[in-house]
């Protein structure tokens, strides 16, 4: 703590970074966990499996409603887009052309 000024100082007080003693306030971190030992191939195909079971799998009417949804919104986004894409195209040519 020597080496911070005293404006360093109370700007760190305020932030909480420091006591009123002027000790920091924070630990040393807490050492790193020993790494794990990895699973094997098969272990992991078997916590898959045993996860995908888990999954609330949508019903064939709701992908298809949802396909038919996604569909249609691509179709309008695209549609507005190219006409955007004509009003400004016709608006540029008619301001250069002038």
């Amino acid at each position: 703590m020597e080496n911070f000024n005293r404006q360093q100082k109370r700007q760190m007080k305020k932030m909480g970074a420091l006591t009123a003693e002027g000790n920091p306030t924070r630990t040393q971190p807490a050492p790193k966990a020993a790494k794990r030992e990895r699973t094997s191939f098969p272990q992991f195909l078997r916590e898959v499996r045993a996860e995908l079971r888990k999954v609330a799998w949508p019903t064939r009417p709701e992908v298809r409603s949802y396909s038919i949804l996604v569909l249609v919104t691509v179709v309008i986004f695209t549609t507005f887009v190219t006409i955007l894409d004509v009003i400004f195209g016709t608006g540029a040519l008619w301001l250069f052309d002038r």
